[in-house]
């Protein structure tokens, strides 16, 4: 079978151009339209990867401004779409104007059919590399623990440690600020373990009053208090075969840590109003923002829980402290805002990157996904500024004395940021940074950027190494 014809959107207002237009474009399933609303119609139906625009089109046929109004329309509905402006031969100035407005090419009337074969041919193989370069960045930058997106060398160490702590059977603490992601790392625990077929089980201390957290984590027997109906089990057990995931730990009330330290020394639960030990088979991975060493000293976490709890300690680290994950980490949401939200967003200016880099972030990851998504659904062009994320003008952070320090700080940026700029795409980096290839592979080498290493049996270790 052969396969189907690619489709291009021919807006063209006069009879005789749509016909020259179709006969030229015979392999080609060619769609027609002639003014804003049926081209708008035909593009929200069809989604045509080449559109040919003529800008004089009615009720301005003979000047520009219905066509360079329409032309920001496509662009904002179909951001990755190729528009080929077509003009009279003497609007050279409204073909620049266009092509300054996103425009992939123009081209000027009479209408030599072959060297318009050629643009739109050219147009659609662009469309193609640039759709399978998409593709390949997100599959590259695919998490390999459980929607962890990372490229910083704190965070890489992170993944090191959760690959080597998720086999065994190690209590684990994960610490970070709120917002810094300890929950997916959890989920990664619990996803590379022996486990992964049993539950995940998740619960925070902080969210539920401590009157009824007690029921929650161990479960009630009929009878057992005014409303106890029937026998429930509590979020232990039902984690059996599992893991058991306690977020904000530091929060748990005094009076509850001595009973959920014989569950660790023990494994076993006894229900409210009930006698009989159940033993529990369950893996516990718990987390904090809190300083547990000092709620020790102050009297108010108990330190054999605390020592119980952290058999292994994982510190996830702040945003701002993740070199260059924050414009690696909005990319991603964008993506997923923009699919989610029905937006035709397709990318941030140079302003909105500058200050995802500049900005500190005290929110961490969370506010990250917060600003992302505003700016997604109140983005008015393809690509969303600064003000849409509504960040502040982005400050430099200071740089070490040392000029070993420097220099190594500079080149690790640059690196970074070329390689977020160019998807990924090492001939496109290397010609933004004014370096050969080679010496691009072997920057990349020095700062271990490119790692050959494979990921576990999940997926594989996030690295800018295209394939």
């Amino acid at each position: 079978m052969s396969e189907e014809p690619r489709k291009i959107l021919v807006v063209e207002d006069d009879p005789g151009v749509q016909m020259q237009i179709r006969w030229s474009f015979e392999t080609y399933e060619v769609l027609q339209a002639e003014d804003r609303r049926e081209a708008l119609a035909e593009l929200r139906r069809h989604e045509p990867p080449v559109i040919t625009l003529d800008l004089g089109l009615p009720p301005d046929p003979g000047g520009a401004s219905e066509g360079l109004a329409l032309l920001q329309e496509i662009l904002a509905l179909s951001p990755h779409a190729k528009v080929i402006v077509i003009t009279g031969n003497d609007d050279s100035q409204s073909a620049v104007k266009a092509v300054g407005l996103g425009a992939y090419d123009f081209y000027q009337k009479p209408l030599d059919p072959d060297l318009l074969q050629v643009i739109v041919d050219r147009a659609f193989k662009l469309y193609d590399l640039e759709a399978e370069n998409r593709r390949l960045a997100r599959a590259q930058h695919a998490s390999p623990l459980g929607g962890i997106i990372a490229a910083s060398p704190k965070m890489e160490e992170v993944c090191h440690q959760v690959e080597k702590v998720a086999p065994s059977e190690a209590t684990t603490c994960l610490l970070g600020e709120s917002g810094t992601g300890k929950e997916l790392v959890a989920q990664a625990l619990h996803d590379l373990s022996p486990r992964r077929e049993g539950r995940f089980v998740a619960i925070n201390c902080a969210a539920i009053p401590e009157n009824l957290l007690e029921s929650e984590l161990f479960g009630y027997e009929k009878g057992a208090f005014t409303g106890a109906n029937q026998r429930t089990p509590g979020k232990v057990e039902h984690a059996h075969g599992g893991t058991l995931f306690l977020d904000e730990i530091g929060d748990l009330p005094f009076s509850l840590q001595g009973k959920l330290l014989r569950f660790l020394q023990q494994r076993v639960v006894e229900r409210i109003g009930g006698r009989e030990e159940i033993p529990v088979d369950v893996r516990v991975v718990s987390a904090t923002n809190q300083d547990l060493e000092k709620r020790v000293a102050d009297g108010a976490f108990r330190e054999d829980l605390y020592y119980r709890l952290s058999e292994v300690a994982i510190r996830i680290p702040p945003l701002r402290e993740r070199e260059g994950d924050a414009s690696l980490i909005a990319r991603a949401l964008l993506d997923r805002f923009a699919t989610e939200q029905r937006r035709r967003v397709r990318g941030f200016n140079a302003s909105a990157l500058a200050a995802i880099e500049g900005y500190q972030w005290p929110g961490n990851v969370r506010e990250l996904e917060n600003r992302i998504k505003r700016a997604v659904i109140m983005a008015e062009g393809p690509q969303v500024t600064a003000q849409d994320l509504e960040l502040p003008a982005a400050g430099s952070p200071p740089l070490p004395f040392n000029l070993r320090g420097v220099r190594e700080k500079a080149e690790r940026q640059a690196l970074t940021r070329a390689l977020h700029h160019a998807g990924s795409n090492l001939s496109r980096a290397s010609e933004l940074l004014g370096v050969t290839r080679p010496t691009l592979y072997a920057l990349l080498d020095k700062y271990e950027m490119r790692p050959a290493r494979k990921g576990s049996q999940q997926g594989q270790e996030v690295s800018y190494e295209t394939h």
